[in-house]
């Protein structure tokens, strides 16, 4: 019965996020004909007005999000050609993260950093893990099993570091730049003010539910090193 509750507590804990995000989101999805323009068009005016013209605003299937690099705003293309709450609030988030690389917002930098070296981590590790396979472990000592195990362990906690250092990336691309843009410039009712809110929260805690995956594919691959 003990074991069942900790199993209960710990698929809440790693799925409970990723349903919330998903609920909210879907809550306020629905097209609204009062706004002026899709969330694509609310992205570009929010750029220009900052004047970040050389920032693209683009279609993309692979999720909403800011590239730095590419010096781009994607959004999925019902965020990109919708004119639903959730549209207007997740383009404005994404807006956020091109102000805070404009503004060289140091968290974003080192997110940046932690996150190239976690793909590149990743890269290493699973050519190294590759190679172990290859191998077959009974054919290894225990100094390179060890050091097998050890290497894994690590590229889990990089992934599992990666995506909690986001954390208060997304905080404030939500609070400190995308909702107080959409209260001041007056660009959706006061009336939906609460649920741009709660939008906003969810963007931004979707890297909770990533890091909560991340913790428990670690635990899966400590359970395969035991």
């Amino acid at each position: 019965m003990i074991w069942l509750i900790i199993l209960v507590i710990i698929v809440g804990l790693v799925f409970g996020p990723t349903i919330w995000v998903r609920s909210v989101m879907s809550r306020h999805s629905a097209e609204r004909p009062d706004f002026p323009g899709t969330g694509g068009e609310l992205a570009r005016h929010l750029l220009d007005s900052a004047n970040l013209q050389n920032v693209i605003v683009e279609q993309s299937p692979a999720g909403d999000h800011y590239h730095p690099g590419d010096k781009a705003v994607r959004l999925t293309k019902e965020r990109f050609e919708g004119r639903s709450l959730t549209a207007v609030a997740v383009a404005a988030h994404e807006v956020g993260h091109a102000l805070q690389d404009r503004d060289d917002f140091k968290p974003l930098k080192t997110s940046e950093r932690v996150t190239k070296a976690a793909v590149l981590m990743d890269n290493i590790g699973s050519v190294l893990l590759f190679g172990l396979s290859l191998v077959g472990s009974a054919s290894l000592g225990p100094k390179m099993l060890l050091a097998g195990a050890g290497a894994v362990i690590l590229l889990g906690l990089i992934r599992v570091a990666a995506s909690l250092i986001n954390l208060p990336v997304e905080l404030d691309a939500s609070f400190n730049k995308a909702l107080p843009i959409l209260e001041q410039g007056a660009y959706i009712n006061a009336e939906d003010i609460p649920a741009a809110r709660n939008i906003l929260k969810a963007a931004a805690c979707t890297y909770i539910a990533h890091s909560a995956l991340q913790i428990l594919n670690l635990l899966r691959l400590l359970r395969g090193i035991r």
